[in-house]
């Protein structure tokens, strides 16, 4: 009854796409297009409605167990599609089997999962836990929507799924990845009586023992890696400058292992400016926790969803190095999944598409984990 009703919905939902897809909603300022997520979740008849303080969309099917099964999906785009999206000045377009338009792509999960809870309230099914379907903010600055999301529900979920595509792929663990500025600082000088000490000096040597350093612990197995990918300082030819930074990207799918290269860096910091007289220092850029279940590979939650996946014609990939919402519940150790696979084409450019198809599939693969996990005792 659920899929049937699902897949007779297809031009619905494709224009609901339209609509949802059509909100410009650049990370850090998602406000409309949650409103609007909000008020089409009142209209399917969801309970407990509202837009947070984190701006997520948030609504609920009540159960009887006083736990929940949070499904999530992002509603912020990359700059990119927000600059996209002003420029083409009109709303998205059906074409075929598509939804064409900057601002589709991630849009396609959310209404799907839109489409799955009101096939569900339509069901008149009722489940044993809440059914919790959220729409958060800012997945691409910093997780902070879910992070809001995970305080309100983090005690009492069975489970949180990150809803990122048709379920070709389905993540069961989580990369730790955590972004740091390396920060020097030094007296500054024109270059005829500057001379040493030198921000720059502090900063190469820095860079280059970091890397030198990293070919020692860079592990394919574990994930691990150590990157320096921007260095900046200095305006003019002939001046020293007082400050400038690099970039370092620390990640692994062992998070006690990140924790010791932050240490490793730290030392490496202290040595080059007693060598140099330059003060280096990290601060945090962005940090992404991470973290994996012993066992979880064959946990309900996993199993129930490969099985889901395969009764909709699919051969999912299964993988532990996952980076989405999902890595913050999965950094506590509470069980999450994340749904990987098809959604669309082109993302962040102007021919940015969603593919329907793809987005029924999803819809389908959320209703039947509703179904199975959402009544399991």
């Amino acid at each position: 009854m659920g899929l049937q009703s699902i897949e007779a919905r297809r031009g619905e939902a494709a224009r609901l796409l339209v609509e949802i897809g059509g909100i410009v909603s650049p990370s850090g300022a998602e406000r409309e297009r949650a409103e609007a997520v909000a008020e089409v979740m009142r209209r399917i008849g969801l309970a407990d409605v509202r837009v947070d303080a984190s701006t997520n969309a948030v609504g609920v099917v009540h159960g009887r167990s006083g736990r929940a099964l949070v499904f999530v999906s992002t509603l912020d785009d990359l700059a990119t599609v927000a600059e996209h999206q002003r420029a083409r000045g009109a709303p998205p377009q059906v074409a075929g089997d598509r939804v064409v338009g900057p601002g589709t792509n991630t849009s396609s999960i959310t209404v799907a999962m839109l489409e799955a809870a009101r096939a569900w309230v339509e069901s008149g099914l009722e489940p044993e836990h809440d059914l919790v379907f959220a729409a958060v903010a800012e997945e691409e600055t910093g997780l902070t929507g879910m992070k809001a999301l995970f305080q309100e529900y983090g005690d009492r979920a069975v489970g949180f799924v990150d809803i990122l595509g048709d379920g070709r792929s389905i993540s069961y663990g989580a990369l730790s990845i955590h972004w740091w500025r390396v920060v020097g600082t030094g007296p500054p000088g024109h270059s005829l009586n500057g001379g040493l000490p030198n921000v720059n000096q502090g900063l190469a040597r820095a860079a280059d023992r970091i890397l030198t350093w990293a070919g020692q612990v860079q592990d394919p197995e574990r994930r691990t890696v150590v990157n320096v990918a921007m260095l900046r300082s200095g305006e003019v030819f002939n001046h020293k400058p007082p400050e400038g930074w690099f970039s370092l990207d620390l990640r692994s799918l062992d998070g006690g292992v990140v924790l010791e290269m932050e240490d490793e860096v730290r030392r490496i910091l202290a040595g080059v400016t007693a060598e140099t007289g330059i003060a280096l220092e990290i601060e945090p850029f962005q940090i992404t926790p991470g973290g994996q279940i012993p066992g979880f590979r064959n946990s309900p939650l996993v199993t129930v969803a490969e099985g889901a996946a395969r009764s909709l014609g699919l051969d999912p990939t299964l993988g532990n190095a996952g980076s989405s919402n999902m890595n913050v519940p999965m950094g506590s150790g509470v069980p999450a999944i994340g749904l990987g696979g098809e959604r669309g084409g082109e993302r962040g450019f102007a021919g940015e598409w969603a593919d329907i198809p793809a987005m029924i599939r999803s819809t389908k693969l959320v209703f039947l984990l509703a179904a199975s996990l959402g009544t399991a005792g």
